[in-house]
């Protein structure tokens, strides 16, 4: 057994060891921070919260006047079964939620927040609702130019819009070296941040529930059985397709957000005395924070840096999902899309953020203390599982449990991710999806095993640079979006959208 993890040890080490020098570049470029008053702040979180403002301020908050037409489409309103695509509207939001909820809910809200203090979860949901534009652009247009193949099943995402979108408009070199460039760096993620890593951590937070060190997942055999696990898990539902992957995150995403927020709201409850003062504490954080580095700033920069890394809006990756959804009009996908950042920063986000702050955990205080003495942030999970175990002594295993939904969920919709941008950098033929399924199934087991921490910095980079290839396909797109929602909105006006909502209707009732 010993012996075993040795071997896993020196793995992981000469694997490190030799892209460390690489992931260290990667990550000083791509998270190289400018100085904003006196701050420090990463300037691809700058270019990810200027587009959700400029997208806010071209459509004329369309995610606060549309918010509503979003809701009645996931309940199937203008639904049309016989449409183009392969799952419906909720589905697709399911999987795409999937995709983006997971451990930076939980760990990295808990940072943000024993950092920036109880203010950065202020701007952390301005920052969830700006990216709600940036979400309605990019899925918007992975419907308006996507594959429908001759099986029925479909292509759709960045690679297809860049490229598709920019040739219409005279630049068919620069759409297709966005489209390969945006490819490259998703699937380059796909493999060690949306897989290893999601399994690494899961395992990571099993093993401290059940023993830590005496754990049984601990051993290299445990360790192994869990990857094969989940790997057995992730296999079966990647080999369903879309349709399959729709109907398990279909059932899993509201299960484990209603898990997850059930948990918070007991100990919100539990302590229902102290909620005026943390919300009290989230506002006066917000503008006049105490103990928070650079004051305002220092808040406003946590908060936004976390929601920008957790709802990944712009990253181009929602929009694969997005794209199967079964629809003749593209903008009721880029509409439904805006749910995405809401449920994940501005619901699951900050019920993580107030679940800390009203039970202010001992581990809570002494981050705090210690990022006011300039000391780098401890576990994020482990703050989260104080302040759920201040109430209930067990209820640390439900943490474990929604963290074991959240990884495999987010496993499984990266998988689709991932197959969509090497299908397209590789051909689409069976035995080039045989091929990228199996070197998936390989990481997952690998994630389980080995940590790489080298290679998931590198993912983390690869990630945000995808950013950069999408935004500025974006920015020249944004008018064909514009075009789309109008030609919608005269649509279920006239007599034919009335007509569908009619037939939706009757359809949901029988």
């Amino acid at each position: 057994m010993s012996n075993n993890e040795s071997v896993t040890e020196r793995i992981d080490s000469a694997i490190s060891g030799f892209f460390e020098p690489v992931a260290a570049k990667l990550q000083e470029w791509v998270f190289y921070e400018v100085n904003l008053f006196g701050q420090k702040f990463p300037w691809i979180v700058a270019w990810l919260v200027v587009a959700g403002i400029v997208f806010t301020l071209y459509f004329r908050l369309a995610q606060v006047r549309y918010i509503g037409v979003a809701v009645k489409l996931v309940r199937g309103k203008w639904e049309d079964k016989d449409a183009p695509g392969e799952t419906s509207h909720f589905r697709a939001l399911s999987t795409a939620v999937s995709g983006t909820v997971g451990l930076g809910n939980i760990a990295g809200v808990a940072i943000a927040v024993s950092i920036g203090g109880p203010g950065a979860t202020f701007w952390m949901i301005l920052c969830g609702v700006l990216a709600m534009a940036t979400k309605f652009v990019e899925c918007t247009l992975g419907v308006k130019y996507r594959e429908v193949h001759a099986d029925g099943t479909v292509s759709g995402g960045p690679m297809h819009y860049l490229s598709k979108g920019l040739a219409e408009r005279g630049l068919p070199a620069l759409g297709k070296v966005l489209a390969a460039g945006s490819a490259m760096m998703l699937l380059f993620f796909t493999f060690f941040g949306g897989n290893l890593f999601q399994v690494n951590q899961s395992l990571e937070q099993l093993t401290a529930v059940t023993g830590k060190d005496d754990s049984f997942f601990a051993s290299a055999g445990g360790a192994l059985l869990f990857g094969m696990a989940i790997a057995a898990i992730v296999a079966l539902v990647l080999i369903g397709g879309m349709k399959s992957i729709g109907a398990v995150t279909g059932r899993l995403v509201p299960a484990m957000a209603i898990l997850y927020v059930s948990a918070c709201l007991v100990v919100i409850v539990t302590n229902i005395s102290q909620l005026p003062d943390a919300i009290g504490a989230i506002f006066k954080g917000a503008f006049a924070p105490e103990g928070v580095a650079g004051g305002v700033i220092g808040a406003l920069i946590m908060g936004f840096r976390r929601a920008a890394f957790s709802n990944e809006a712009g990253i181009g990756s929602a929009p694969i999902a997005h794209s199967a959804v079964k629809t003749r009009h593209p903008v009721t996908e880029g509409l439904v899309a805006m749910l995405e950042p809401f449920i994940d920063t501005v619901v699951i986000c900050t019920m993580t953020a107030v679940t800390i702050v009203i039970a202010s955990p001992a581990s809570y205080e002494a981050a705090r203390k210690a990022s006011e003495a300039g000391q780098p942030p401890s576990d994020g999970v482990s703050l989260t599982s104080d302040a759920f175990e201040s109430v209930v002594s067990w209820f640390p295993y439900v943490l474990t449990l929604a963290v074991l939904l959240f990884a495999i969920s987010t496993v499984i919709t990266w998988g689709y991710y991932g197959l969509k941008c090497w299908t397209y950098l590789f051909g689409r033929s069976r035995t080039s999806e045989l091929i990228y399924k199996v070197i998936f199934t390989v990481m997952v087991i690998s994630g389980a095993l080995l940590s790489l921490g080298a290679l998931v910095d590198m993912a983390d980079a690869f990630l945000f640079m995808a950013a950069v290839f999408n935004i500025i396909g974006l920015y020249m797109l944004a008018p064909v979006v514009k075009r789309e929602l109008n030609s919608f909105l005269e649509y279920i006006k006239s007599d034919a959208g009335k007509k569908a909502e009619n037939k939706a209707k009757v359809l949901s009732t029988d």
